[in-house]
């Protein structure tokens, strides 16, 4: 090994400390951060983490996506020409099949020319709607262990949720709403709904350097963002402490939302941060997605996470009141998570509300539609680029194309890694960490070598990242295989880092790295 070369890079990597990369917004002036190059219109982190939350390739990824999007516009379509027949619409587990509810069996031919899949039932969602609203006119009336009621339309009924062992105050609550006991369901989960709000300070943004909530969705002049995470003339702070911005409209309990308006040091753009390990997602527009789409959410505690639409116009009983018209998903999210963004794709759907559990058991998680905010308050969605839903179901998939990558076999039983820098740290299913020691290190032009020797039974994914266009990009990428994760890549002058994914299992792994 060549010692003076190791001493080299060491001092590289020393000196990387002074300089570590942080993601803040962009301010007036500035050259905005660029979105990730995009696959079939979807950026590769959003494919990267529906990947990991809902165990897709990302040819399969991509698929459902095009699925996804024909179904928004095919559902919109379908539900004015039904008119009061349409019974409500949703993909099915695996998003392959798009199914329309038809209580006229008139409109069962329609559905199946815009290629969809018709069922009958006994009534319309507008009379399930009517039920609905008589459970939320009775809201405030609700025992605390009634912990919500939403529209469920692959049911045909109106579902009331109780904590476990309070079925009965359930259906006394329907009852006295009026609501006939064949069109109510109550079933049990153990869910103690709550908005999503933290005191301690972060990233993301704080109000009245205090709370800590997450950025919703860039709008002209200004973001959105969750209702109870601030009321009219609160004041915001970005994560850098700089004065950011003012609560101009906020409505919580009733709906979620709220509009901050921004000041001139601050420009709204149209992606979403933190995807992944600090990238970004542009935003495209609006289009709302079906029930049983896929969906991803953005927030400054957790992330990433990804899950599936489970339920439109549910109602959640706060300890603070009542919330309507909000969308049920099984996402997991955690305080300080309130407010951020949620995507189907690269269409905007919401911003956080809140919900039960946590990232580490899994949850139920509420959002306020976004649609509903702009409408309501005359605002313009920050967009990257427009993108029209297709018109017609796709066929076949897609192909995205993987970082470059060169894997070398290693010797059969060689699990010993080395190299000029060390590097030791802890992995788990579903989390990453970026080496050496979350910072960065110069190379010039040459060829990197790395090795993993990963956790016993643990799989991990290894990347070698560089800096360009705003942001860190893969260049090569190796699974780990028996135990050890090895890659080779020539590659250019400049600035890398290297990122440690968990796939299963964990514990202590260790990297080495090299350049020559």
């Amino acid at each position: 090994m060549d010692r003076r070369r190791m001493t080299a890079i060491g001092v590289l990597v020393a000196a990387a400390g002074l300089t570590a990369a942080v993601t803040v917004p962009s301010f007036a002036g500035e050259e905005p951060r660029r979105a990730a190059p995009a696959a079939d219109g979807v950026a590769p982190e959003v494919l990267d983490a529906m990947g990991r939350d809902l165990a897709l390739t990302r040819d399969q990824a991509v698929k459902r996506l095009r699925t996804e999007r024909w179904a928004a516009g095919t559902v919109t379509r379908l539900r004015g020409e039904l008119g009061a027949g349409y019974g409500g619409s949703w993909l099915s587990e695996d998003g392959a099949t798009l199914t329309v509810a038809v209580a006229d069996p008139a409109g069962e031919a329609r559905v199946r020319a815009a290629g969809a899949v018709p069922k009958r039932v006994a009534r319309g969602v507008g009379e399930l709607d009517a039920v609905k609203s008589r459970l939320d006119a009775a809201g405030a009336d609700a025992s605390p262990d009634v912990a919500g009621w939403y529209v469920d339309v692959a049911d045909n009924a109106v579902v009331v949720i109780a904590r476990p062992g309070a079925e009965a105050d359930g259906r006394r609550f329907a009852a006295a709403a009026g609501s006939k006991a064949t069109m109510v369901r109550v079933r049990t989960a153990d869910e103690a709904p709550r908005p999503l709000f933290d005191v301690r300070g972060g990233d993301a943004y704080l109000i009245n350097n205090a709370g800590r909530c997450s950025v919703g969705f860039s709008v002209v002049g200004g973001f959105v963002t969750a209702g109870h995470c601030g009321r009219p003339g609160d004041r915001t702070t970005g994560s850098n402490r700089v004065a950011q911005g003012t609560f101009a409209a906020s409505s919580f309990p009733g709906d979620d939302w709220a509009f901050v308006r921004v000041n001139a040091d601050w420009t709204p753009q149209g992606v979403v941060t933190d995807f992944n390990d600090g990238g970004t997602v542009a935003v495209n527009g609006s289009t709302e997605a079906p029930v049983g789409a896929s969906i991803c959410r953005s927030g400054s505690t957790t992330g990433t996470r990804c899950g599936l639409i489970q339920a439109k116009n549910a109602t959640v009983n706060y300890p603070e009141g009542t919330v309507t018209g909000l969308t049920r998903t099984n996402v997991c999210a955690e305080p300080g998570d309130s407010g951020g963004a949620w995507l189907s794709g690269d269409q905007a759907q919401g911003v956080t509300s809140g919900g039960s559990g946590d990232c580490t058991r899994g949850g139920t998680t509420f959002f306020q539609p976004v649609n509903e905010i702009l409408e309501r308050n005359n605002l313009t969605l920050v967009t990257a680029g427009d993108r029209p839903a297709p018109t017609q179901p796709p066929a076949g998939g897609g192909e995205t194309t993987p970082p470059a990558t060169a894997e070398p076999t290693p010797p059969a039983g060689d699990t010993d890694c080395s190299g000029q820098v060390s590097r030791t740290g802890r992995i788990a299913a579903g989390r990453t960490q970026v080496q050496p020691d979350g910072r960065f290190f110069r190379v010039p032009d040459g060829t990197q070598e790395a090795c993993l020797s990963a956790p016993d039974g643990a799989r991990v994914v290894l990347e070698l990242q560089r800096f360009t266009g705003g942001a860190f990009r893969t260049v090569a990428r190796a699974a780990s295989a028996d135990g050890t994760a090895r890659l080779t890549a020539e590659t250019q002058a400049g600035a890398y880092r290297y990122r440690v994914a968990g796939l299963s299992g964990s514990g202590e792994y260790t990297l080495a790295f090299s350049a020559r």
